[in-house]
């Protein structure tokens, strides 16, 4: 890599540029090459463009756009103008070759043209934007060092432009082999994960803690895979990665307790299927439906649509309520005032008659009202049901129910007594 850097050898090659550029490439037949290649890629672009509106019109006037012929002529658009390009630029070739002028340069910017359009074409069927435009700018510069004779030396070049870490020869060469092998293998390995994730969310005879902890597991399993076949496939010996091992387990022992506490927490929370999406739980002052189990939290959405990301660790070390853990039964509890001139046995009948003329109230168990103390003011009652669907509500149910007796109370007659005090004030006689 030392000579690169020796002034002798960059001048020498600078000089046998200079000669090569003044005695081959500005000459009469390379300047009448490059003006008709100029002539092509301006008039290309003049001529596609009344094309591709029109062709823009035709598609959107079907109902077929989304669909394949759709997608094959959306992807095609674009390419239109390298097609003219190519087309112009071989009419310029032929008309040349009559002159006794060779079109050599014309022939590799056609052929390059042509490289270019087959890689995007073929790339832009491909979902994700992004991957289609850094594969086919990938594939279209080997392609090209290929056409060009290029690829054998450009290889070799960036092969001896390398150093030694750690006793392992580092070169740039294999820093883009290994940039190219890893984001592939990761790229298929995460779309192979989501695919068999849905697989195994579609089978219901798993309950949803096995499938979330199969999908985790799997995902997990093929990232290590791909990252093991990529530095296999560089000729990296994985053992000498074993000191990274030391490094990380300090780190975990030092920064990251929290973080590997959620990550086993999550694990165990998957294993004893003490939490799974769907459940109803409440956890300090956080009440509702589990969305989703992560690797490090679990997402519960409330009724007033908060979603609040709960660590792991805290739905172990912490009280959890979990309303619909062995069934999804949730007994409710309302208390009812009445005064102390009320028929205690009408009120309670009208109590339990109210509660079930309230559709998510159970009938089996069904509601059931207590008398629970003398107090000041009324007489206590307790109204207790059942729901099944803790997951549509709880406050709303209960007030469902307490209007219901409300009004039921108001068509009988039966008073709802408030706190009342009396105050007696005593004058004192004026001695004089």
């Amino acid at each position: 890599m030392d000579k690169y850097t020796d002034p002798a050898f960059i001048l020498s090659h600078l000089s046998a540029l200079w000669q090569w550029l003044t005695q081959k490439a500005l000459t009469i037949d390379t300047l009448v090459e490059m003006a008709v290649i100029a002539i092509g890629l301006l008039i290309a672009p003049l001529v596609a463009r009344p094309l591709i509106k029109r062709l823009k019109r035709l598609l959107d006037h079907h109902d077929w756009r989304d669909r394949l012929p759709g997608k094959m002529i959306s992807a095609f658009l674009p390419l239109i103008t390298y097609l003219i390009a190519i087309l112009v630029l071989r009419i310029g070739s032929v008309g040349i070759t009559k002159y006794g002028i060779s079109a050599f340069l014309i022939d590799t910017a056609t052929r390059l043209l042509t490289a270019w359009i087959i890689i995007r074409f073929t790339t832009a069927m491909l979902r994700d934007s992004n991957w289609a435009r850094l594969l086919s700018i990938t594939a279209w510069t080997v392609a090209a060092l290929h056409i060009l004779n290029l690829l054998g030396p450009t290889i070799e070049l960036l092969d001896q432009l390398a150093i030694t870490l750690g006793g392992i020869n580092v070169s740039l060469l294999l820093l883009i082999k290994g940039v190219i092998v890893f984001t592939v293998l990761l790229k298929l390995a995460s779309s192979v994960s989501v695919l068999m994730e849905k697989r195994i969310l579609s089978l219901e005879e798993l309950t949803p803690s096995v499938q979330v902890l199969l999908s985790k597991a799997l995902k997990v399993t093929l990232l290590t895979v791909a990252v093991v076949v990529a530095l296999g496939s560089l000729g990296i010996n994985i053992s000498a990665f074993a000191f990274i091992g030391g490094a990380i387990g300090v780190g975990i022992g030092f920064g990251l307790q929290k973080v590997v506490s959620n990550l086993i927490s999550g694990v165990i929370l998957l294993l004893d299927k003490s939490i799974k999406p769907g459940d109803v739980v409440g956890v300090g002052n956080s009440y509702g439906k589990i969305q989703s189990l992560g690797a490090r939290y679990v997402s519960v959405v409330t009724r007033d649509g908060y979603e609040y990301l709960i660590p792991n660790e805290d739905l172990i070390t912490q009280q959890v309520i979990n309303w619909s853990f062995s069934d999804r039964l949730v007994r409710l509890k309302i208390g009812v005032g009445v005064s102390y001139d009320t028929d205690l046995h009408k009120a309670m009948d009208l109590i339990v008659q109210s509660a079930r003329g309230i559709d998510r109230v159970l009938d089996k168990p069904g509601p059931v009202c207590q008398l629970k103390n003398f107090g000041d003011s009324a007489v206590d009652l307790e109204l207790r049901i059942w729901i099944g669907d803790p997951d549509n509500g709880v406050a709303n149910v209960s007030s469902a129910v307490r209007i219901a007796i409300w009004d039921a109370f108001k068509e009988h007659g039966i008073e709802i007594p408030f706190p009342q005090r009396d105050v007696h004030i005593k004058s004192q006689s004026n001695p004089n």
